[in-house]
């Protein structure tokens, strides 16, 4: 597949200051996953610890597309975050099931849904004051 045939669009919209969505089309393999991977770290860089990927509009995915997915998640948590995967097609899930990324990273059906897990996850850290040194992500 080369990169004129498939091209991947991501596009990024802030629906709170901490917190990005990233509405991704195309395949996100090899040829294309620099692209995410690049606009991820922007948002890193810009402070966001809270990641959104709406998948519902890629048909596939290589091992590319989910070590970028894995990086961000353990990015994320390192910075008190998280990475919540969007409406992934069938063939996309597949792979987040047959890896365990699915076990590790929440999927949710829609962005409203995962912006409730944030929400709920804001809600539970700031009544956590344990402070303990960070929690070691499993994947």
């Amino acid at each position: 597949m080369s990169i004129a045939q498939n091209p991947l669009s991501v596009e990024v919209t802030l629906p709170r200051e901490d917190i990005a969505l990233f509405t991704v089309a195309g395949y996100l393999d090899v040829d294309t996953s620099t692209e995410l991977r690049h606009h991820l770290a922007n948002q890193f860089h810009h402070g966001r610890r809270h990641f959104l990927l709406d998948l519902s509009a890629v048909p596939f995915m290589d091992s590319s597309g989910m070590n970028i997915i894995v990086r961000a998640y353990q990015q994320a948590r390192e910075s008190g975050g998280s990475v919540h995967i969007i409406a992934p097609v069938p063939a996309v899930q597949r792979i987040l099931d047959l890896t365990g990324v699915s076990i590790t990273v929440p999927i949710s059906g829609t962005v409203e849904e995962s912006l409730a897990l944030v929400e709920k996850s804001d809600a539970t850290d700031t009544t956590d004051t344990a402070g303990g040194a960070g929690h070691a992500p499993r994947v």
